[in-house]
């Protein structure tokens, strides 16, 4: 293998689509293919390889491969196996990779929403007030429910694409909230409703990609069933907008959020109602429509210095 071989770097039995896009995007700029490396192989437990070679290269083995380059693209490695995948990422920086992705400590720091409100809080970006519950009683439950004004959005603290979050206004769905996280051990936490609602009373927020400190890609999501998450897995409808649509402070917010967390790249949704908040960041936000032009390229092309 050529030592300047990209690789992209993915969890291969992810099905969110992430990975193809990459690819063409990395065709698009070098006119080559990038070598696909199944991230699961470095992950804890894994039987990959990561070292440098006596030119000052990066090799990396992995299913009977081995493969030498500078370049290493990480995306598409799911929440749950972003703890698994740190050392990955702290030996692909020690060994000087070029690569958006090797920060696990902004990783962790969007990934858990816990330490996400922590990071909001330090660094004064606007939020929704918020209680973290590990294993509570019913009782520490109702408690905070009623502490946040009894109209909450409940959500685990390590999730993906709007499952497990549940959109709670009465003590009998609190209650059924605390049984459904104590069976699956997770730990969570509600946040106060932020009333984004349409004039027709539709749901709407925006999720705004941020690179670098700028943005590349503004959608407002809308949601027709108030109760629901406004996620396109969930039945949202996604409008891509020129970034000078959104409303007034919302970019800068999602900059804020993005480097509050640390991260290169960031998806922050967010929306304009309660004095505009933030809800979370997303490490490797799903490309959709135009994401191709509006965030692989770019992705790519920071990586390659371009």
């Amino acid at each position: 293998m050529a030592r300047h071989d990209l690789v992209l770097l993915t969890d291969h039995s992810s099905t969110e689509g992430s990975r193809p896009v990459l690819a063409a995007a990395t065709r698009t700029l070098t006119g080559r293919e990038p070598v696909q490396l199944d991230a699961r192989h470095f992950m804890t437990g894994g039987s990959g390889l990561i070292d440098t070679d006596d030119a000052g290269g990066l090799r990396l083995v992995a299913g009977g491969r081995t493969v030498t380059a500078d370049t290493v693209i990480v995306y598409e490695i799911p929440p749950h196996r972003r703890r698994a995948f740190e050392d990955c990422q702290r030996r692909l920086r020690g060994c000087g990779a070029r690569s958006l992705g090797t920060d696990a400590e902004a990783w962790r720091a969007a990934t858990e929403k816990d330490a996400t409100v922590a990071r909001f809080v330090r660094d004064g970006v606007p939020h929704m007030p918020s209680i973290v519950l590990s294993r509570p009683s019913q009782e520490a439950a109702a408690e905070a429910f009623e502490e946040l004004g009894g109209d909450v959005w409940a959500r685990p603290c390590v999730g993906m694409g709007g499952d497990d979050v549940f959109h709670l206004t009465d003590r009998a769905r609190l209650l059924a909230a605390v049984r459904y996280y104590e069976r699956a051990g997770a730990d969570w936490l509600i946040a106060r409703d932020a009333r984004n609602f349409l004039p027709d009373g539709r749901r709407h927020q925006y999720r705004v990609v941020v690179l670098h400190g700028r943005v590349v890609r503004a959608v407002e999501h809308v949601q027709a069933d108030p109760d629901a998450p406004c996620n396109e897995s969930r039945g949202a409808v996604s409008t891509v907008l020129d970034y000078t649509e959104l409303p007034e402070g919302l970019a800068e917010s999602a900059i804020a959020a993005a480097a509050s967390t640390g991260l290169d790249l960031a998806g922050v949704d967010l929306a304009a109602e309660s004095g505009g908040v933030v809800f979370e960041v997303n490490v490797h936000p799903a490309f959709g429509r135009r994401g191709l032009e509006q965030v692989a390229l770019p992705y790519v092309a920071a990586h390659l210095g371009e």
